[in-house]
């Protein structure tokens, strides 16, 4: 990180601005040698600066000129960002000056990258930047800044310091048994700070379930046979002629995808092809991402009519969803009924006319009920929202637990320190404390340029 690095900071087109975003030791002067109007080596900190971008005696551009010294900027060091008119080639061109005078171009994400390891934000705060850029709604733009502001990492590190202050007892009384003075530290009273411990982690872990939830959505597929009515319910929910519809069987052969809000929450909704038996080849594949996709899924929309007999495909479609969150929607009500529902055990029954559009509200209703999207968007926005620190705080979950299982036991208690130690270990992950070179490059790829 010895040199300077700098990036587009807007997004690619046309605009009003567009910002040139420079870090590292040699900012100020390198902005400097383009820039005609004060000399930014002797203007004060966090200042705008009018003058022009010159190649040479040429005028490029008539910019302003943010000058931030370090440390208090966004990555720690000496930071300027040129503010220019939004053309593209204009743009571009700012950009070569910088590197032709000794900038390099940054990778992904490497001024928030270099705000980590600056330690001017930790790994939580990081990923919430990101999050931030790609919030799709209000609850998970709320989500990610509670975690960018720290309100999520505070709780990472009480928990954090519960352990290393049992672990400093613990070590007291191993290397100084002949003090009288210090509490001797038995089992026995560290069972119930640690039972607090893993309540709070199990809170932590459930209310970040329901993050995760608000950042990513609830992946939802609708399974059936062909002609159910599979395709006219994503086009209701869509509010939108998404997928086409026919009264020919095996219309659909492929995955149409479509995005509706509902309580805030995204649902990813996944229109499938009708699940038979078929010996056309293509629709045999749509077919298999149809079953693969039962598993994939978080909420499962099951369609069957109401106007035909159960077939032997639906009963073993019940078979495989029955384990999984999942909706019977019952199609096509304005007919006849000939559905013998009594031969399937099916719970969470939505009657329905896609045809009528008769029914979409009560579905709506049943998945917030399920997902409890009403309590969701009640409680507190201070959860993990991602895989990475769910994963790992689920991991130090189970080392405090197999810590009780060994104090029941009556292992020594240096035996119990062993689990307390690595259950810290894991939270210091969360937070970045101890990091990984290949994670945290993984991690910041996935961040736009300039950011």
């Amino acid at each position: 990180m010895d040199d300077t690095i700098a990036a587009i900071s807007t997004s690619s087109g046309v605009g009003a601005i567009s910002i040139i975003r420079v870090s590292g030791k040699d900012s100020i002067q390198i902005v400097n040698k383009i820039f005609k109007g004060k000399n930014l080596n002797n203007v004060k900190t966090h200042t705008i600066n009018y003058g022009y971008i010159v190649e040479k005696e040429k005028k490029i551009d008539e910019v302003l000129v943010t000058v931030m010294k370090a440390p208090k900027t966004f990555t720690a060091e000496d930071t300027v960002e040129i503010n220019c008119h939004g053309g593209i080639i204009t743009t571009k061109k700012i950009l070569e000056l910088l590197i032709l005078n000794g900038c390099r171009l940054a990778e992904p994400g490497e001024f928030t990258k270099r705000a980590y390891l600056n330690e001017r934000i930790d790994l939580l705060e990081a990923e919430a930047v990101m999050d931030i850029i790609n919030s799709k709604t209000e609850k998970s733009l709320s989500l990610a800044i509670n975690q960018l502001s720290g309100n999520t990492s505070n709780l990472i590190n009480k928990l954090k310091e519960k352990e290393l202050k049992i672990l400093s007892n613990i070590e007291v009384n191993i290397d100084y048994p002949e003090y009288e003075d210090i509490e001797v530290l038995t089992n026995d009273k560290i069972l119930p700070k640690l039972e607090e411990i893993k309540e709070e982690m199990k809170d932590i872990i459930k209310n970040s379930e329901e993050g995760k939830l608000i950042k990513e959505g609830i992946n939802t597929a609708i399974i059936g046979r062909p002609n159910v009515g599979k395709s006219s319910l994503l086009n209701l929910l869509l509010e939108e002629e998404k997928a086409i519809v026919t009264d020919i069987e095996g219309t659909t052969r492929d995955i149409i995808e479509g995005k509706i809000v509902l309580n805030g929450i995204i649902l990813n909704i996944l229109d499938t092809a009708g699940i038979r038996k078929t010996d056309n080849i293509v629709e045999e594949i749509g077919v298999k991402k149809s079953i693969e996709l039962i598993d994939k899924s978080d909420l499962i929309l099951f369609v069957l009519n109401n106007n035909e007999q159960l077939t032997e495909e639906e009963m073993n479609i019940m078979e495989k969803v029955k384990e999984k969150k999942y909706i019977t929607i019952i199609n096509k009500c304005d007919l006849e009924n000939k559905l013998e529902i009594e031969k399937l055990n099916l719970k969470n029954i939505i009657y329905m006319s896609t045809l009528n559009k008769e029914g979409i509200i009560e579905l709506k209703n049943k998945i917030i009920e399920i997902y409890d999207l009403e309590e969701i968007e009640n409680n507190d926005m201070t959860y993990l929202n991602n895989a990475r620190s769910i994963a790992l705080l689920k991991e130090s979950l189970n080392l405090v637990e197999n810590a009780i299982k060994n104090i029941k036991n009556a292992f020594p208690i240096d035996i119990v320190e062993i689990d307390i130690k690595e259950s810290c270990t894991k939270l210091n992950e969360i937070l970045g404390e101890n990091y990984n070179e290949n994670l945290l490059n993984e991690l910041f790829s996935n961040f736009c340029l300039g950011k």
